[in-house]
């Protein structure tokens, strides 16, 4: 069973998400504020975390960059009532994991959930496979075949990031937000030139494909 946490400083919010959670087999621990969020944090092991923004004594942001700071790589899924572009690339910068704005689609949180939870567990193996095709983060490689590419970072967190959620479309800005500095001053046509870049490399690959979803970004499609 996952243990999640759900952090929100409105009480009614929180009764709701623990009831959905738990209808669908998760175990919830609550807390009000960001300073609760540490000391649950502490005593328990925690899967992944709901984290509102706005909360009294400890903001969500400043819980996130706690988190961060301490070495955590906990999901963190922010759900919140503050939709500025400023305050969605904030989060992915502090190091959220995933951003929903309220009210939000309670199938499609626990489909976030549970995408966030996968992902997590590819993250502590380090390693994804996609067909014939496998991904090792640590040395930032792509073996098929025995033959081993060694990619550029960003360029494999781009690809490990994709294949990690095939069939989902990515945002040009989502992934500059999540892989490239806040004060770096590339921009979002930088993402053309790795998508670009992969897409040459493994044009014969036959076991995935990256795809460009029109006006909208990118996503990876699995043939296997």
């Amino acid at each position: 069973m996952f243990n999640i946490l759900v952090a929100d400083d409105q009480e009614h919010i929180r009764r709701l998400y623990e009831f959905t959670l738990e209808k669908n087999g998760y175990k919830t621990f609550a807390a009000e504020n960001g300073e609760q969020v540490l000391e649950i944090m502490s005593e328990e092991r925690i899967d992944l975390v709901i984290l509102d923004v706005m909360m009294p004594k400890m903001d969500g942001y400043e819980t996130l960059k706690a988190l961060r700071e301490s070495g955590s790589d906990v999901p963190v899924l922010i759900i919140t009532a503050k939709d500025a572009s400023e305050d969605v690339r904030r989060s992915f910068v502090l190091g959220t994991d995933d951003y929903m704005t309220k009210p939000v689609d309670e199938i499609e949180m626990l489909l976030r959930i549970k995408a966030l939870l996968r992902r997590s567990k590819i993250s502590e193996e380090k390693r994804l496979t996609v067909g014939g095709t496998e991904l090792v983060y640590d040395s930032f490689t792509v073996i098929r075949g025995g033959e081993t590419t060694v990619l550029p970072r960003k360029e494999f967190q781009i690809l490990f990031k994709l294949l990690s959620y095939p069939n989902k479309t990515f945002t040009r800005q989502s992934i500059m937000d999540e892989f490239w500095d806040m004060s770096s001053d590339s921009e979002a046509r930088t993402v053309d030139v790795h998508i670009n870049r992969l897409r040459e490399r493994f044009k014969d690959n036959p076991d995935f494909s990256i795809v460009t979803v029109r006006g909208l970004g990118y996503k990876a499609i699995k043939n296997v």
